[in-house]
């Protein structure tokens, strides 16, 4: 099966603001000169999403030795993402997206299988975006096993 998305990589991803936790707004704009790991996850407390979430959160001091914030976006509630994040003392934002705004934007919503079942729903994704507002790197159906170290691993090629 071949990905007919036409790649936005090394375009200037627009600025955009949302909703998210600890009461704050994410604004791009307001992380100039840091680069951004923005995760794009299913659903909170799932499986493979908590895994994730732990992964990042595990690595996240790396994270920030190379110049590098993180924030997870799925389309649950802000009180969702609440309890998520604490309880996986998640030292990073998580943003809400319940009206697939920044879903769409990243072309991220896909038909899924599910028990049988067609559903529209998010496709795993990780973006980074450099201190210059451009995107360099994207994984689109991610697999979490080993994915978090890769990412950690590009980040610090990019870190300089």
């Amino acid at each position: 099966m071949t990905d007919d998305r036409p790649s936005i990589i090394n375009k200037t991803v627009p600025d955009f603001s949302a909703a998210m936790t600890s009461g704050k707004t994410f604004r791009l704009s307001d992380y100039q000169g840091k680069n951004l790991v923005l995760y794009f996850y299913p659903k909170d407390n799932t499986p493979g999403c908590t895994t994730e979430g732990i992964q990042f959160r595990e690595l996240y001091p790396q994270f920030q030795a190379a110049n590098t914030e993180i924030f997870g976006i799925s389309r649950d509630s802000l009180k969702s993402h609440e309890g998520f994040k604490a309880k996986l003392d998640m030292p990073f934002e998580l943003i809400s997206d319940p009206d697939e705004t920044q879903c769409i934007m990243f072309d991220v919503m896909k038909m899924k299988n599910m028990y049988g079942k067609q559903v529209r729903g998010v496709e795993r994704s990780t973006f980074i975006i450099d201190g210059a507002g451009t995107l360099v790197k994207e994984w689109r159906g991610v697999k979490v096993p080993g994915h978090v170290d890769d990412v950690l691993a590009f980040v610090k090629t990019i870190a300089g």
